[in-house]
């Protein structure tokens, strides 16, 4: 086999014949460049797979190789090379795409940890873009741009933070992140911070020694090394403790723990994912959070979409929640149902929608769930659902026939006006929708 080929990139001597030598020891061969631009030229000579290089060189800087990295046809992985606390540099190196970091004075097996995980192919054949998408459901722009955002994450290291309102599907997001990644058969680790007794989280967080407390009767793990080589989620991150979120931020800089009760720290190697449906940078201006953590966490912003801004996937979601419910042999909605799903502001986004399913099931009439099945709540929150109706306006068969006209017009428009990929989109056989669209006039 041939053997994978490094770019090092130092002005230091002494730093490229030590990258030179662990390299070697690992495998690896490698070519030296001391500037940017020997990098530039040996990038056209060679067909390397990966880079490392320090972000201070006399004609320029990392950040400008990582840039030229990303345009070539086959980018490969990049890892920076820091100065010790330069943390900054470190996150806008990763948010222009570098794949991890390493400080100096450099920590060899932190150093040979982050190159194995670099060099590992990560499984993304098509099998696995096809399973992603019967996980994250959802054939409209925005979801097909998640998706597309997951594939590019999951190569990287960058901590991601999930933004979003309860219920739209944070942790599936994390999962799926670490699924698609090279770390995909390590653990992944979820945890909600909210329901940590504040006295245990350091603990759980970091582990502990017999004797540290009262009741630590034996050495514990926490989760840092519960998900070693794999993912950490913390969801609700906003509920941290201000006392953790120091520590935290420490093992976030240092990639090292230290139990309670254990005076050496301890290397660990994870990929931190995290979320909350709270606004976290309103509580970094009102100081309930610490701003040099959030810039830590928010390296990369994932922002999921609550159910209303996607309302062309709700047939889709619904046919899906329905046969998961009955075990196959689901129902149909009728028109007026589906109509006032897509017309409800789902403030519990898709958890919300399945209890609302759920709760149809009892109480429908064995055949279609009709629209007083769905026992909608009638809320301030709504957007122009069926409980805005006014009789001034006519008829309400008029009312739902516009609606279900927008819903069609809509999935046509999403789908380039591909017939048969709208009539998927809304849960309807071709025939059903070749119905509808007779019936609505908009078969031209």
């Amino acid at each position: 086999m041939t053997k994978p080929l490094a770019l090092i990139v130092d002005d230091e001597p002494d730093i490229r014949e030590l990258l030179e030598i662990t390299l070697n020891r690992m495998g690896i061969d490698s070519q030296c460049a001391a500037n940017l631009a020997q990098a530039n030229t040996l990038l056209k000579q060679y067909p390397f797979d990966i880079c490392l290089t320090d972000m201070r060189l006399p004609d320029g800087d990392g950040l400008e190789l990582i840039d030229h990295i990303q345009t070539l046809p086959t980018p490969l992985p990049i890892a920076v090379i820091t100065a010790h606390g330069n943390m900054d540099t470190a996150i806008l190196a990763m948010k222009k795409g570098a794949f991890d970091f390493v400080s100096k004075p450099v920590d060899l097996p932190i150093l040979r940890q982050l190159i194995k995980n670099a060099l590992k192919p990560a499984e993304t054949n098509q099998e696995k873009h096809q399973q992603m998408r019967h996980l994250l459901l959802g054939e409209s722009a925005i979801m097909r741009e998640i998706r597309t955002k997951i594939t590019k994450l999951a190569r990287s290291q960058a901590p991601v933070y999930i933004s979003g309102e309860s219920g739209s599907g944070k942790e599936l997001v994390a999962r799926l992140i670490h699924q698609q990644s090279p770390r995909h058969d390590h653990p992944f680790i979820a945890i909600n911070c909210g329901a940590i007794p504040h006295e245990l989280i350091e603990s759980e967080f970091f582990g502990h020694k017999k004797g540290s407390f009262t009741g630590a009767v034996s050495d514990k793990k926490g989760l840092f090394q519960a998900a070693e080589g794999g993912t950490l989620f913390l969801d609700e991150v906003a509920d941290l403790p201000l006392s953790l979120q120091v520590k935290l931020l420490r093992a976030i800089q240092e990639k090292k723990i230290r139990p309670v009760g254990e005076y050496q720290e301890i290397p660990v190697n994870i990929r931190l994912l995290s979320a909350t449906h709270r606004n976290l940078a309103q509580m970094v201006q009102d100081g309930s959070f610490r701003q040099d953590l959030y810039y830590r966490i928010n390296v990369i912003d994932l922002h999921i979409p609550p159910l209303r801004e996607r309302i062309s996937d709700i047939p889709l979601l619904t046919a899906h929640i329905l046969a998961k419910l009955t075990g196959g042999n689901s129902p149909s909605l009728s028109p007026a149902a589906l109509a006032a799903l897509q017309h409800y502001a789902f403030p519990g986004n898709v958890r919300e929608l399945e209890n609302i399913l759920e709760r149809s099931l009892a109480l429908y009439n064995g055949k279609e769930v009709e629209l007083d099945d769905l026992n909608l709540p009638v809320s301030s929150q709504h957007t122009n659902s069926p409980a805005d109706y006014d009789p001034a306006l006519g008829s309400l068969e008029d009312y739902l026939e516009g609606i279900e006209r927008k819903a069609i017009s809509t999935a046509l428009e999403d789908n380039k006006w591909n017939k048969t990929a709208a009539a998927k989109q809304l849960g309807l056989s071709f025939r059903s929708f070749r119905y509808r669209l007779k019936k609505l006039n908009l078969e031209s």
